[in-house]
């Protein structure tokens, strides 16, 4: 049984914690099972006298003292400690799942999708280089089908912990970074290598990219280039809202490209991948440059469904001999997930 059958079943009331966006997926999923809601809280500081989806916007507190024991549903993203611990708070308290919706695309990774993907599932835990990658595997199936955040608990990693073990910066490494956002993937880097050859660091949001080039204007050897980055070359379409509210194929016309255009005969030793759902359309626009140099290549993990089981197998599809790495960092829901190749 899944979260979305348990739900259906469930006696006690469903009440939502958090609004905006990822509220608003949860409720169509809500709404396409026949499952209803009975309340929306948000944290302390953050409660407002307005409507959200016809409910008002009401305190943890007064939802507990209504209901006593509920269901939460949590509706949003974060990494803040501070944030993560009342989460936990609420979860010692009450029922509390953080349901697995797409940042990118509609499909649920429910009991039926894995069912039918089972096949894949296995091939692609067959292919992971260690026991902490095959333990990450298993824990987030485990959370996409239980909301449970236990399951994501349990098999964090340290940030330092890849750079300890097995993704290794060596002299002169060439840095691709495909996503940059403010400049914080490119300035970690420059600090991890600190002998690097050059970065080149690609943001498509106009506004973003502002950020990119102040953050960064410090760094030598740096390029940044404003454009998305795909599976073709040339013109389309992307709207600019920032982080992961970005849509490819909406809002204004800008310029996309292939990594195997954008870098040309240029060495390239080290990819970063957090493109918003572009990752597997990415990899395939890379097929040159990861044939040729075979870089090492981090690959968020968490934007489609599908990136889950399809991203693996497309890079190995290019090049067999890569050994592939999965590690989990703090956040919820399972956002900070990425494959490591090397």
């Amino acid at each position: 049984m899944d979260l979305w059958e348990y739900l259906k079943s469930a006696e006690k009331p469903i009440v939502l914690y958090g609004m905006g966006n990822g509220a608003d997926k949860i409720i169509r999923v809500l709404e396409r099972k026949g499952i209803a809601f009975s309340g929306v809280f948000a944290s302390d500081g953050f409660v407002k006298p307005k409507l959200f989806h016809g409910m008002p916007i009401e305190s943890y507190a007064t939802l507990k003292e209504r209901f006593g024991e509920m269901i939460v549903l949590l509706c949003f993203g974060t990494h803040l400690p501070e944030v993560m611990e009342n989460i936990k708070k609420i979860a010692r308290e009450q029922e509390l799942y953080a349901p697995d919706v797409p940042v990118v695309g509609e499909g649920l990774f429910d009991s039926e999708l894995c069912l039918h993907i089972k096949d894949k599932l296995k091939e692609v835990y067959s292919l992971l280089a260690d026991e902490k990658s095959k333990q990450t595997f298993e824990n987030i199936i485990k959370y996409r089908l239980s909301g449970k955040i236990s399951y994501l608990f349990d098999c964090e990693s340290g940030e330092d912990e890849p750079y300890e073990s097995f993704l290794k910066c060596e002299s002169g490494e060439s840095f691709l970074d495909l996503g940059a956002y403010n400049g914080d993937t490119a300035l970690e880097f420059s600090c991890r290598c600190p002998d690097y050859s050059k970065i080149i660091a690609v943001e498509p949001d106009f506004k973003t990219f502002k950020k990119l080039l102040n953050n960064t204007k410090e760094l030598e050897k740096i390029v940044c280039r404003n454009l998305c980055v795909s599976d073709f070359s040339g013109k389309g379409r992307f709207l600019m809202k920032g982080g992961r509210n970005s849509v490819v194929g909406e809002g204004a016309e800008t310029e996309f490209s292939t990594v195997d255009d954008l870098v040309g005969d240029q060495k390239i030793t080290f990819i970063k991948m957090d493109v918003e759902g572009e990752e597997l359309k990415a990899v395939k626009g890379a097929k040159n440059t990861i044939l040729e140099h075979k870089p090492k290549m981090i690959i968020s993990a968490y934007h489609r469904t599908e990136d889950f089981w399809e991203l693996p197998r497309a890079v190995l599809k290019i090049r067999p001999d890569y050994k592939v790495y999965m590690r989990h960092f703090s956040s919820l829901p399972a956002w900070d997930t990425a494959f490591y190749f090397v």
